[in-house]
């Protein structure tokens, strides 16, 4: 029997996609709080604690839009169509949040823009990606190997729910990241935001998932059919148990403790994500082995990914040993 090479690529895709979440949400996280911040040091410090990582970060996004593009052809000409607005309200907030940051450490006259531009396209970034998330968990109407649905398909109460709880989401890994990385009254006061974000983050995500169910009979039958049903019981107690850990880190103040189960929430909702939709890649109707690519395709990509991917792990790996340590207001890392 030979290898499922449509299936192998759903599952590096899937990573790609996580990947991007939980490595670039920390530093979009860090410029959602940056209003929150109280003064230009603790804003200098917070970009100054992402500087090194936060462009190599978005790496994963690029892997995982061209992936799909090259992979899952017909995944990516319904899924566009669909979410045209949504995809390019996010990668405008990518760009002014990019420019922004390279821009404020220069800029003396027009400083206060930047203070606006780097959190301004932070929120429009992440707001825009939970959009998108719900629009797709909502499922997307396709006759004829196109898209049928109308503009505004994707801009519902659910969609703008998801939206809201991914940027709550991603404040919560930014100030655990702050935690993490800084030291005094920097990091006391990401604590305290930590706790509000992380009641946020659950109550949210609470919502989203009683709704979720509900959107499609294929999600009902998934989460409450044996033997899949099970899972409807282990991704909530792993989820609390996240939550302890996170609520124990902040309380006995442990640095690393609260990303780290900030994280692992993020993943488990990934993981509940994925299990609602397989084996769809465009729910509610189009499988994963409808919308790739031949496998000669699939196979000759495979050969450049299986050499791009262990290079792009390697880089990330080395530059976050590299600026491992807290970073200090005067001489940067140590």
């Amino acid at each position: 029997m030979g290898i499922d090479l449509a299936l192998v690529w759903a599952g590096l895709l899937a990573f790609a996609v996580l990947a991007y979440v939980v490595l670039d949400g920390f530093d979009l996280g860090v410029g959602i709080l940056f209003p929150l911040l109280r003064d230009h040091g603790e804003q200098d410090l917070a970009m100054n604690s992402v500087a090194p990582v936060w462009d190599g970060n978005e790496t994963w996004l690029v892997l995982g839009g061209g992936g799909l593009f090259a992979v899952f052809p017909l995944a990516y000409a319904t899924i566009m169509p669909a979410l045209y607005a949504p995809i390019i309200a996010m990668l405008m907030g990518l760009i002014f949040r990019g420019v922004s940051f390279e821009f404020r450490a220069r800029a003396d006259r027009s400083q206060f823009l930047w203070d606006i531009g780097f959190p301004g396209g932070s929120i429009v970034a992440a707001f825009a990606q939970g959009i998108a998330l719900g629009a797709l968990v909502q499922g997307i109407a396709v006759e004829d190997r196109a898209y049928a649905g109308g503009w505004w398909d994707w801009l519902t109460p659910f969609s703008l729910l998801t939206g809201a709880a991914l940027v709550v989401g991603y404040a919560l890994l930014g100030a655990t990241w702050l935690v993490m990385k800084t030291e005094g009254p920097l990091a006391d006061h990401a604590r305290r935001i930590a706790r509000l974000t992380g009641w946020g983050t659950f109550v949210l995500i609470g919502l989203v998932s009683l709704i979720t169910p509900f959107l499609n009979p294929v999600y009902l039958q998934r989460w409450f059919a044996w033997p899949m049903g099970i899972f409807s019981v282990i991704v909530p107690l792993l989820l609390l148990g996240c939550g302890w850990r996170l609520h124990r880190g902040l309380v006995e103040r442990r640095d690393a403790t609260p990303f780290l189960a900030s994280l692992g929430v993020f993943v488990l909702c990934y993981i509940g994500i994925l299990i609602s939709f397989y084996p769809y890649m465009v729910p509610p109707s189009v499988t994963l082995w409808q919308a790739a690519a031949p496998d000669e395709s699939l196979a000759f990509l495979l050969v450049g990914a299986l050499v791009l991917i262990p290079i792009i792990l390697a880089y990330t790996a080395y530059a976050y040993w590299v600026f491992r340590g807290k970073v200090d207001p005067e001489e940067g890392y140590h």
